[in-house]
């Protein structure tokens, strides 16, 4: 007589009961003998897509439902409900389930492989007991793992348990959802989700009339997942027929993949959201099979225009009838009907997609194009509310990656941002304001906190989702004002945030909170800089030419933030000022600046107080700023920052540098400085002709020892002697000979020099600098700026301008356009560019 099922229904005969094994392909329940160690993981899409784990016990699969799937990360536990005991046999189930029967769904081998209990625990006991310690062996799931029951709530029928990895050498704290974002296809059969779906035989009638009177015939499966294309941001739509420009819809972006019978939906990432997308991938079904789309999904609002917000909410409660109207733009073909065209130039590929969706229906749509007039579309576009556009080179084939040639010019600032934690509020329930943050230079940037745009509802969705995630200190620097009366969480959530501007200090002003990002992962979230489109800016440098007006930081892709804010008091000069010098004079700028680590000297609050300088990387500078790595003389390492191009300088200045220092050597050649400098530094109130006098006299004793040499004014009350290198010494050499050279010139000659770098030893006299010429220290650049009254800058001038010059800082910010007419005349012609070899002393 067959044993009764227990009480809590988790046997062998509650499966079997549960099934109709005339409509259903799953095998019938019974126990076997079986290996005994085996486990088996299936990916089901049923009423809601879920991983079923299950581990072989006693003839049968003991199993547990995963909604979520596996985590890596062991500080997530993931809740697994009990289900009933599955035969064996049903560990190399993969198929359909039909609608209408129990666990009606497609259903993937995920996983397979062995599991090892813990050598000192009886896991027939130890499941009993509510507890199970193993080690998995399997091709997707490996290493420790631990599940313990919960304690059951009030009235709740089923049991609850949870799975969390042990910190092992297989765990990944940074990347929990590994397993579940990557691991889109059979172990099997390497079919995905959707393949399997598609790929059921159908039955078609035997029209010959032979006996059987069916046929079966091979369904096209859906084509997989493609890398989508990525648009830079930019700062102006270009111009010419030969871009086309599209509205920026405020959704999500999906690739639709169309195959026999079904389609699949994937995120930007590759992520399988069919079932967030259902309506979509059911009207996708009926296209012509192996075709791959992309376009964006968005949710229409009640005047028909798409709502970033209601998308959010859309996506997080499912599609129901009240719901808004969830519309599908397609404005890319990648696969026509099997036929790679990617290669293909972008009209090509859209009137092959426009023939596709003709006649156009809800809610595949096709997204329509303008030729040209890019800046009326964007005006008009800006004018309704909407959040900008998309301009694209027409003749362009379609690249998986971030390109200039699709470009995006947006209405107003926004972008996603990682949530690193909240701040408790003590008047209303929940937070007063989220903690944000971008990734910069490998690790988080802390940008400030929002806290508007939400709703009573919002509040306590975010709540809900943010405390699982809670650790004990920030996952980044924060300032101290920000800690009071926060919590912190893992940074794995994304926000969607609109904003004006960024403050001096890079902390975002007037925030708003639009709604959480489901298809982004935090690690690609990073600050967009717009970039100027290629057409605008070559407009704007033949313009510049014609009219003989200088360059703009506009004119090299910079968005200022607080360009009006005064920089240097005493005269008048903001921040824009600023930066549009350092534009017009770049080129002459980089000559020095390219590829040396540097020192910025950075002023928030203006050239005249809370100044501070800056040399290794703390995340908060622009996305063009580099860092290299360098040893330091303790053995740690250190990223010290440069620059390679314009934008990179202008990009510190966007974040309130005033000065650029340098090492004397390049980061290909760390070890091997190209310059000797003596900075000549007077006693207070030495006039500036003896400056001069002992620039000469250096010169002459420098030059008897076969060096040449060039003079740069500070900027300050003194000046440069700088002898180029031809990098044939290290550091150790060049500095010894700089300081033995100095002080034997301070001992013959000590009315007018001292190597003493005490300012009371300098009496009348001017200190010989020589410390400049030490690995890790930096001098002054030319065509730096100074942070000095009147807005001084360091210059080069030839040896035989020196009698006439008045002073160090006779240039200001304000004579771009002379420095530029001195630099292409006859006085500076080769000035530092001798390349000599250091001599013996």
């Amino acid at each position: 007589m067959a044993r009764k099922p227990r009480p809590n229904g988790l046997d062998i005969e509650t499966y079997n009961a549960k099934r109709d094994f005339a409509k259903t392909k799953e095998p019938k329940g019974r126990k076997r003998k079986g290996r005994g160690d085996s486990f088996v993981v299936q990916k089901h899409d049923a009423s809601r897509l879920h991983w079923d784990f299950r581990l072989e016990l006693d003839g049968v699969l003991k199993s547990w439902a995963v909604p979520r799937g596996p985590s890596l990360d062991p500080r997530t536990n993931r809740l697994a409900m009990r289900t009933e005991d599955h035969p064996l046999d049903y560990g190399s189930f993969e198929g359909i389930i039909p609608q209408g029967e129990y666990g009606g769904g497609t259903v993937m081998l995920w996983d397979r492989g062995r599991w090892i209990p813990h050598p000192d625990k009886d896991p027939r006991k130890t499941l009993e007991e509510g507890h199970l310690h193993f080690t998995l062996e399997g091709e997707r799931m490996k290493g420790e793992w631990v599940m313990f029951r919960m304690k059951p709530k009030p009235g709740e029928k089923g049991e609850a348990w949870m799975l969390k990895k042990v910190t092992d050498d297989f765990a990944r704290p940074d990347a929990g959802e590994a397993l579940v974002e990557k691991g889109l296809t059979s172990v099997a059969s390497d079919r995905s989700m959707a393949e399997i779906a598609a790929g059921a035989d159908v039955w078609e009638s035997n029209k010959s009339g032979k006996k059987g009177g069916r046929t079966k015939r091979k369904v096209t499966p859906p084509p997989g997942f493609e890398p989508p294309q990525l648009a830079t941001l930019a700062d102006h739509a270009p111009t010419g027929s030969g871009w086309i420009h599209e509205l920026k819809y405020d959704g999500y972006r999906l690739l639709l993949s169309v195959g026999g019978g079904g389609a699949l939906a994937f995120t930007r990432n590759g992520k399988d959201w069919s079932e967030q997308f259902a309506p979509l991938v059911e009207a996708a079904a009926a296209l012509p099979a192996g075709c791959l789309l992309d376009g964006e999904a968005v949710a229409l609002d009640a005047k028909g225009k798409p709502s970033f917000q209601l998308m959010q909410a859309t996506v997080k409660r499912g599609h129901g009838k009240a719901g808004p109207t969830i519309a599908y733009y397609a404005f890319d073909l990648l696969i026509d009907r099997g036929e790679d065209i990617r290669g293909l130039p972008l009209l090509e590929r859209k009137e092959r997609l426009a023939a596709l969706l003709t006649p156009a229906r809800l809610p595949i749509i096709y997204g329509d194009h303008v030729t040209g007039k890019g800046e009326k579309l964007f005006e008009a576009v800006c004018k309704d509310g909407g959040e900008g556009i998309i301009s694209k080179r027409a003749d362009a084939t379609y690249a998986g990656k971030r390109t200039r040639d699709w470009l995006k010019i947006k209405c107003t600032a926004r972008q996603e941002f990682v949530i690193v934690g909240w701040q408790a509020s003590d008047k209303r329930r929940g937070f007063r304001s989220l903690h944000l943050a971008v990734n910069e230079k490998g690790g988080l940037r802390y940008v400030g906190k929002v806290g508007t745009g939400f709703d009573a509802a919002t509040i306590e969705s975010l709540i809900e989702r943010m405390k699982p995630l809670a650790i004990d200190a920030p996952p980044l620097e924060v300032p101290k004002t920000a800690r009071r009366g926060s919590t912190w969480v893992r940074p794995t959530l994304v926000a969607e945030i609109a904003y004006t501007e960024f403050t001096g200090d890079g902390v975002l002003r007037h925030p708003s909170f639009l709604g959480l990002r489901e298809d982004k992962g935090a690690k690609d979230v990073v600050l967009e800089a717009p970039v100027p489109s290629a057409t605008k800016a070559a407009t704007k440098k033949v313009a510049a030419k014609k009219a003989g007006t200088l360059r703009t930081h506009a004119d090299l892709g910079l968005r200022l933030t607080s360009p009006d804010r005064v920089v240097f008091p005493e005269d008048g000069l903001t921040k824009a000022d600023l930066a549009d010098y350092y534009a017009a004079v770049a080129d002459l700028l980089m000559v020095d600046l390219r590829d040396r680590p540097m020192t910025l000297i950075r002023c928030p609050s203006g050239r005249a107080k809370n100044c501070f300088f800056q040399k290794h990387d703390s995340g908060s500078m622009g996305a063009h700023v580099r860092h290299v790595p360098v040893k330091e003389s303790d053995g740690s390492t250190e990223d010290y920052l440069y620059v390679d191009e314009a934008i990179g300088a202008l990009e510190c200045v966007q974040m309130n540098t005033i000065e650029f220092h340098s090492w004397g050597s390049r980061i290909d050649a760390l070890e091997k400085p190209d310059r000797l400098v003596f900075d000549l530094d007077p006693d207070e109130g030495l006039g500036f002709d003896k400056v001069k006098a002992a620039a000469v006299r250096l010169k002459e004793l420098l030059a008897d020892l076969g060096l040449e040499t060039f003079p740069l004014l500070s900027g300050g009350k003194g000046i440069h002697v700088i002898a180029p290198l031809d990098q044939s010494r290290d550091w150790p050499t060049v500095k010894s000979f700089a300081e033995r050279f100095s002080r034997a010139i301070a001992e013959a000659e000590p009315d007018t020099f001292t190597a003493n770098i005490r300012k009371n030893q300098r009496k009348d006299r001017i200190f010989l600098d020589w410390l400049r010429n030490q690995r890790g220290a930096t001098a002054v650049l030319p065509y730096s700026a100074r942070a000095r009254e009147g807005a001084p800058v360091a210059v080069p001038v030839a040896w035989d301008e020196l009698p006439a010059i008045t002073g160090a800082n006779i240039y200001s910010i304000r004579d771009a356009r002379a420095l530029l007419e001195r630099a292409s005349g006859k006085a500076l012609k080769g000035w530092g560019e001798a390349r000599q070899a250091l001599p013996d002393l």
